[in-house]
């Protein structure tokens, strides 16, 4: 138990705020549009935990599997560290994707929009083939695009199109606005594994941008947050500015990339981004609520 409390711990940063994050935001835009549904809601909600916690026991069984982990710098991994077997992990694994096609079946079920089986199949594809597979793209340098695709684009878009049956342009300033951030989570993360990763032949993008590259990298994103809020305001409200409370949680992390902070001192700004794709989401969420 104390195993999979100290995985659930190191996992936490990323699996909370990218899972909670779209759905807040989506549904912020959903009710300013006049048609929020907490039903369809609430399946979104499930569907992107499910497939942000199959994502992080893929990664774990996969990596894993690969001796990857074997020198790692972030938390604890479950496979990497020979606490778990690899079967139960990859279990684990799919027993969180088969939830998620359970609940977005059932959203697609309500609403009849069928060819939604097949985003949501890409999404599932996705989360294993990140690591997964003979040719894992997050070992290609393309993390950060499916990132900001699925946990952006999609996750957002589609609890916005779960409830409105189309996606307003505040919608897909929202997607950006939290995609971004989501994107910036993993540019934390790759950058404090960027040493051990070259040792392991994981190129990430941070292998090849290089630690300067990365940096800046990371700053871009947090920018183009900012940028996206000041679009989802110009589209909606300017009630919805309230999603730059974010940069609250962000002088942190800026400082602390900036600076140079390397390796395990890069942990906090993992957590500390996450907390601002939160505040992002909720901050939109509250502001488009007063709107209405």
């Amino acid at each position: 138990m104390a195993t999979i409390s100290n995985w659930i711990e190191g996992t936490r940063p990323r699996t909370l705020p990218a899972a909670i994050a779209p759905v807040l935001a989506g549904s912020g835009v959903a009710w300013f549009a006049g048609g929020f549904d907490p039903v369809l809601a609430t399946l979104a909600l499930v569907v992107s935990l499910a497939l942000q916690l199959g994502v992080n026991f893929a990664n774990d069984y996969s990596d894993g599997i690969r001796g990857t982990d074997a020198d790692r710098v972030g938390p604890l991994r479950l496979v990497g560290s020979g606490l778990v077997a690899p079967k139960r992990v990859l279990v684990a694994a799919f027993g969180c994707f088969a939830a998620a096609a359970v609940a977005g079946l059932s959203a697609v079920w309500i609403t009849g929009d069928w060819w939604l089986l097949a985003v949501g199949a890409a999404a599932i594809a996705a989360a294993w083939f990140y690591t997964g597979g003979p040719h894992p793209y997050g070992y290609l340098g393309l993390g950060e695009v499916f990132v900001f695709v699925f946990f952006g684009l999609v996750a957002v878009g589609g609890t916005v199109y779960l409830q409105l049956g189309w996606v307003p342009i505040s919608g897909w300033w929202t997607a950006v606005a939290v995609g971004a951030l989501a994107c910036a989570i993993l540019v934390a993360n790759n950058l404090r594994d960027l040493e051990t990763d070259r040792l392991a032949g994981k190129l990430t993008l941070a292998t090849k941008l290089g630690d300067r590259g990365t940096r800046a990298f990371f700053l871009a994103l947090l920018g183009l947050s900012t940028l996206a809020v000041l679009g989802v305001a110009a589209t909606s409200s300017w009630w919805a500015l309230l999603g730059l409370l974010m940069a609250i949680t962000l002088v942190g992390p800026v400082i602390q990339v900036i600076s140079g902070v390397r390796g395990p001192r890069l942990i906090p700004v993992l957590k500390q981004t996450g907390l601002a794709e939160l505040a992002c989401a909720a901050g939109l969420a509250v502001g488009l609520l007063i709107a209405r």
